[in-house]
């Protein structure tokens, strides 16, 4: 991953580079890393958060549908 630095200017240049590890998911993996995970939890948190995507999809379709 890079960032430029444009004038000197290190303070935009840390925006951007935290909001790029944002959007790619380094804090959050970073966060679910600090302790283990058994695989029976893992299966579960992901199938949850595979539901929460599908609903938030459905809720915006409907939305963008008029309903």
């Amino acid at each position: 991953m890079q960032v430029t630095v444009r004038d000197n200017n290190v303070d935009q240049a840390m925006r951007a580079l935290k909001k790029k590890l944002q959007r790619e998911g380094v804090f959050r993996e970073m966060k679910l890393r600090r302790h283990f995970e058994k695989p029976s939890e893992r299966r579960k948190r992901e199938r949850a958060e595979a539901v929460r995507r599908h609903r938030k999809l459905l809720r915006k379709r409907l939305e963008r549908e008029g309903f």
